[in-house]
């Protein structure tokens, strides 16, 4: 029985409240995520306030602290009501270790790409006009054609060119991008571990972003996250990116969907092995001695 004076209801309870968290997470990770690389590929230079993009590494360091910051907020703005997990791939790692239910993975990864969509769609709304300007500037006629892929980059990733037409090299890339990520999300969250102190863990989590992304971030554009690049990804197919979008370059829309997958469940069982076992059992040890 409700107790006098404290609201229940569908918020208390349902999954509708824990989707709402999720979409609007995703949807902030993403408006400051895909809004960065807005700036730095058509808002600086179309805006008069630089000259050439990605000038030396500087335009790389944008980006990635751009998303290590989206990544921040995202997760406070969710982390209440849900721990923002803000991407499919955690979700799935969340479910392996079974710390949450497998009924409610499906609905998380609807909310999150939905979310990611909003976003990449807030940073369309805001930067339109600098994409027009850049593809006129650069005499880019139709944003399907391969000449649109730069402005389609500000919304979802693609392949690096050394790569040729072997998708294998990517799905590597989104397989250990991912994996890090999650080990880092796992080794923050553990108590058991060096927890983090004073609610800086989406800080940490964010900074963790920042590393893969100057590490391991040139040969596939380090999406690690299924919603964040297949949400945008189809609202550019939406916008007219046609190809460039679905399938993407080499028909590579598949991977930093399943990359990402396979590298969150690595990362549990290899963190699970290397790391928490130990505490665990150092914990029990220590609880015997006690005794």
């Amino acid at each position: 029985m409700a107790q006098a004076g404290i609201k229940t209801g569908w918020r208390a309870k349902s999954i509708w409240a824990e989707m709402l968290a999720e979409f609007l997470g995703t949807l902030v990770l993403l408006a400051f995520g895909d809004g960065v690389v807005a700036v730095a590929v058509a808002g600086l230079t179309e805006s008069g306030r630089t000259l050439v993009i990605f000038q030396g590494a500087g335009g790389w360091l944008l980006i990635t602290w751009g998303w290590a910051m989206a990544v921040v907020f995202g997760v406070y703005v969710a982390g209440g009501v849900t721990g923002a997990h803000i991407n499919p791939a955690v979700t799935l790692g969340f479910a392996t270790r079974g710390e949450f239910p497998w009924k409610k993975v499906i609905p998380y990864w609807i909310a999150q790409t939905a979310g990611a969509f909003a976003g990449a769609a807030i940073v369309y709304l805001d930067y339109y006009k600098a994409i027009e300007a850049w593809n006129k500037a650069h005499h880019v006629t139709s944003l399907a054609s391969p000449g649109g892929l730069t402005t389609f980059s500000i919304f979802a990733t693609f392949p690096a060119k050394y790569f040729g037409s072997n998708m294998i090299g990517p799905f590597i890339d989104q397989t250990i991008g991912t994996f890090f990520l999650m080990l880092f999300v796992l080794a923050v969250v553990d108590a058991k571990n060096l927890a983090v102190k004073a609610n800086l863990g989406p800080y940490i989590i964010g900074m963790a972003v920042a590393a893969i992304g100057m590490s391991f971030g040139v040969d596939a554009g380090y999406a690690i996250n299924p919603a964040r690049d297949f949400g945008p990804r189809v609202f550019a197919w939406l916008m007219g990116w046609g190809p460039n979008a679905l399938p993407g370059i080499h028909n590579y829309f598949w991977v930093p969907i399943a990359g990402p997958l396979v590298g969150a469940v690595i990362a549990v069982i290899v963190y699970k092995f290397f790391i928490e076992d130990t505490l665990k059992a150092r914990q029990a040890s220590a609880g015997v001695e006690e005794e």
